[in-house]
């Protein structure tokens, strides 16, 4: 996977992007604490970004950090798949 700058999908600059071989796109987010549904809401944000610039891809979160029932269904609802990586 390739590190993309979020800069040109006007993204914030802490944002950790990786793009793959098929034109997928994962937002990577490494950290111990929980993620909640607010947290959810901002990385729908993101991919909508993402979205708005290049129409047509496949979005996906990879993290280490364990994600509330809401926010996974919520992100799935939205064609956000999760990747758990421990």
């Amino acid at each position: 996977m390739d590190k993309i700058d979020p800069k040109l999908y006007r993204l914030p600059a802490r944002t950790v992007l990786l793009k793959d071989d098929h034109d997928n796109f994962v937002l990577y987010i490494d950290r111990k604490s929980r993620i909640i549904m607010k947290d959810a809401s901002v990385i729908l944000e993101k991919a909508e970004k993402i979205r708005k610039t290049a129409p047509g891809v496949t979005i996906k979160l990879e993290t280490t950090a364990p994600v509330c029932s809401k926010s996974t269904k919520f992100l799935s609802d939205n064609g956000i798949e999760i990747i758990s990586k421990k």
